[in-house]
C-alpha cells in the first residue's frame, strides 16, 4: 500500500479508503489509485484486514427449512430470499457460510461466535417452536431472524405481514362470492397461523358468511400437499368453492388435485397460493396468490444485524404484503 501511495502521489489512508469505495476519495482520485493498483497486481489482504478489525467478515445463514417427507426440498421462496440476503452481504463485501439448523440449541451457535468462525448469524425461519430464539436472545450472540414478528419477542425479526396477507386472500373469496374456504397448511409455524387468521377475518370483512375448514400438512412439499388433496376430494363432493394455500408449491398441488378430481379452476374453486415465487406465474392457469419482497427483506435482514454489530438495538420490521390477481 505504500508503493502505490507513492505511485499515486497521495497519503497511505487515501489508498486504503479508495480501494474501499469510500465517498470521501473523489472520484477521479478513486479512480487514478484503483488503476495504479491493478496494472502492479495489488489486492486488499482480507485476512490481514479481519485481525485489524477484530471481525471475521463472514456471517452465517441458517436455513430453518420447513420439514419435508417428500425427496427433494420444495422451499423456492426461501432460497430466492437467500440470494437477495447473499447480494446485500456481498455489498457490504461479507462473505456468507450457509449452515443448516441441526441444533436448536444456543450454545451451539455461541461456540462458533466464540472460536471467531463467524459475527453474527441470519435465521431464515422460525421453526415450529422459536423458544430456542428467545434463549439465543439471552446471549450476547447478535443475531436477526425471518419469520413472524412479534412485540413480545426479545430480538429483532424481519417479515411480512402474514395476518394483512390472509386478510386479503379472505376478502378476494368474499367478493368472489365463495362461502367455504379450505386452508391448507400448518398453524404449529406462527406464520401459516398468522395466514389463517387473516383468512378468517378478511372473509368477515367482506361480509362473507364463509366457513373455513382445515387441512392439516406434515410439511410443505409438492407431495405431501398433493396427497392430502387427492384424499380430501377421493369419492365425494367437494366441501369447499376457495382454497388458500399457506405457500405457492402446496396451492400447485391443490390445482393438479382439482383437476384430476374433474373440478375447474377458477370456475368451481378459486385458489390463493402465498409468496409469488416465479413458477406462480407460469403455472396452468397462473396463480393468484399473496406477494412477499424478498429483495427488501434481504436488504433489512443484513442491515438490521450491522446495527447489533455496531452496538445499537434495532426494532423488527414488518414489511407490507400485496395480492397479485391473476387467472385461478
Amino acid at each position: 500500500m505504500d508503493d502505490i501511495a507513492r505511485l499515486a502521489k497521495v497519503s497511505k489512508p487515501t489508498v486504503s479508503r479508495a480501494l474501499q469505495d469510500s465517498p470521501l476519495v473523489n472520484a477521479a482520485t478513486k479512480e487514478r489509485i484503483i488503476a495504479i493498483a491493478v496494472k502492479h497486481g495489488y489486492s486488499v489482504n482480507r485476512n490481514a484486514q479481519r485481525l485489524r478489525t477484530r471481525r471475521s467478515s463472514i456471517i452465517a445463514v441458517v436455513l430453518h427449512l420447513p420439514q419435508q417427507s417428500g425427496r427433494a426440498v420444495a422451499a423456492p421462496f426461501i432460497f430466492q430470499l437467500l440470494a437477495d440476503v447473499s447480494r446485500a452481504l456481498s455489498i457490504r463485501n461479507q462473505d456468507l457460510l450457509l449452515c443448516s439448523a441441526e441444533s436448536d440449541e444456543a450454545h451451539a451457535y455461541e461456540r462458533m461466535l466464540a472460536s471467531k468462525g463467524v459475527d453474527g448469524f441470519i435465521f431464515l425461519g422460525q421453526g415450529t417452536n422459536g423458544a430456542w430464539l428467545s434463549e439465543l436472545a439471552k446471549t450476547n450472540a447478535p443475531f436477526v431472524v425471518w419469520g413472524a414478528v412479534d412485540d413480545t419477542q426479545p430480538y429483532c425479526a424481519v417479515g411480512s405481514d402474514n395476518l394483512a396477507g390472509g386478510v386479503l386472500a379472505g376478502r378476494r373469496f368474499a367478493q368472489l362470492g365463495r362461502t367455504r374456504a379450505l386452508f391448507i397448511g400448518n398453524r404449529a409455524h406462527a406464520e401459516m397461523d398468522l395466514r389463517r387468521r387473516g383468512l378468517e377475518a378478511g372473509l368477515k370483512e367482506g361480509r362473507s358468511i364463509a366457513a373455513v375448514i382445515d387441512l392439516e400438512i406434515a410439511d410443505f412439499s409438492y407431495e405431501t400437499a398433493y396427497q392430502a388433496m387427492k384424499e380430501k376430494l377421493a369419492g365425494k363432493r367437494a366441501q369447499f368453492d376457495a382454497v388458500f394455500a399457506g405457500s405457492d408449491i402446496v396451492a400447485m398441488a391443490a390445482l393438479v388435485a382439482l383437476r384430476e378430481a374433474g373440478l375447474r379452476t377458477p370456475e368451481d374453486v378459486s385458489v390463493i397460493g402465498y409468496n409469488d415465487i416465479p413458477f406462480a406465474a407460469h403455472v396452468s392457469p397462473p396463480l393468484t396468490t399473496i406477494r412477499q419482497d424478498t429483495h427488501q427483506a434481504g436488504a433489512l435482514l443484513v442491515e438490521k444485524l450491522f446495527q447489533i454489530l455496531d452496538g445499537a438495538r434495532p426494532k423488527s420490521v414488518t414489511l407490507p404484503t400485496e395480492l397479485i390477481v391473476r387467472q385461478t
